[in-house]
């Protein structure tokens, strides 16, 4: 009888403990973090430690890995927040800087605009010595046969005279004949003059003349002498030389800024040899051919652009600014990650002193 009763009760108490584990919740290695973090915290009314967490500490090698494995990857994604700052800092650096140099250095925009006829331009020459034989209105690029070159001849050009102080040299007196240029550029009206200059003792004989924009301007103006001295600083000076026929043919450029507008002319100038038929003793005035006329009946128009859209930086500058903003909650959840795993591990480190005790 004792020794049944020793066979029951050594068999009960197996039986109890049988029954004791397989009440116990299933094992947690494959559950996640938070799971995990859960069963740690589990602990039996008694204070002891549950018999999963003794199994689960009973094999050091396995933690290790983990914790090893963790450290990896915290490490990386702190790389990775670090490597998209950089990158989120370097474009608003380069799109400041882009902006900056568009604002800075505006771009030209070239446009032509044809016409029928051009504002009379006036061209302003500058003899010298030299006498004005003729001047004369011309139209479809023909000229007829000169007459008695080296004579005065009858002319209908519109021509003012002026004399004023130059704008660099005070102390120096010019004197301009201003002449109406042409203006009908279809029917290639042009306008042709000459000069006759008797001197000797120059190697080279040459006229100067300038061109500005509009030969009203200076028939209105009520200080004319004034307003050469300001062509003369804004407008540039050409020459042509004597012996010889030389074809301007202009054209017109109008410049539109940030804030004026500038006019200017841009010439096309072919020389041809005159071929003196006078008598010797006629050749010693030196003879001078010009021929003014424009070379097409478009009007080029530059315009400065400011290629920097305001509007398009800002829209950039919000994109890397909401991507600054995921880089720092991708860094504070990264630093509460990282206090959640030291808090485990102290807490891991707690039970295994415990349970040495």
């Amino acid at each position: 009888m004792l020794r049944k009763e020793n066979s029951r009760s050594t068999y009960q108490e197996f039986s109890d403990d049988d029954g004791e584990g397989h009440s116990q919740s299933p094992d947690l290695s494959d559950d996640s973090p938070e799971d995990l973090e859960e069963h740690e915290e589990r602990e039996e009314p008694n204070g002891r430690i549950s018999p999963e967490d003794d199994i689960r500490e009973s094999s050091p090698s396995r933690r290790f890995s983990k914790t090893c494995l963790k450290n990896v990857f915290t490490v990386v994604l702190i790389f990775i927040y670090l490597l998209l700052t950089a990158v989120a800092a370097f474009l608003v650096y380069q799109t400041i800087s882009d902006f900056l140099d568009k604002l800075n250095h505006p771009v030209m925009s070239v446009t032509y605009k044809e016409v029928d006829s051009f504002s009379p331009p006036g061209i302003a020459l500058y003899p010298g010595r030299a006498e004005l034989l003729s001047c004369r209105h011309h139209y479809h690029d023909y000229i007829p046969p000169l007459v008695n070159p080296g004579e005065p001849q009858e002319g209908d050009c519109e021509i003012k005279n002026v004399t004023y102080f130059g704008p660099f040299t005070n102390q120096t007196e010019k004197r301009a004949l201003v002449v109406r240029g042409p203006s009908d550029v279809r029917n290639k009206e042009l306008i042709f003059m000459q000069f006759s200059q008797n001197e000797t003792e120059e190697d080279f004989s040459a006229i100067t003349y300038m061109l500005f924009s509009k030969f009203s301007d200076f028939t209105d103006s009520v200080n004319q002498s004034e307003f050469m001295r300001d062509c003369e600083k804004n407008y540039s000076i050409w020459t042509f030389s004597g012996g010889f026929r030389t074809w301007v043919k202009m054209s017109l450029v109008r410049t539109s800024g940030k804030s004026n507008e500038a006019v200017e002319f841009r010439q096309e100038s072919t020389v041809v040899k005159f071929n003196d038929k006078r008598p010797e003793s006629e050749q010693s005035n030196q003879l001078f051919f010009a021929v003014f006329e424009w070379r097409d009946p478009f009007m080029q128009e530059i315009r400065l652009i400011v290629t920097a859209n305001p509007w398009n930086s800002i829209a950039i500058l919000c994109g890397v600014f909401m991507a600054f903003f995921k880089a720092a909650n991708f860094a504070k959840l990264t630093i509460q990650w990282i206090n959640k795993m030291r808090k485990r591990h102290l807490r891991n480190k707690a039970r295994e002193l415990n349970q040495i005790g």
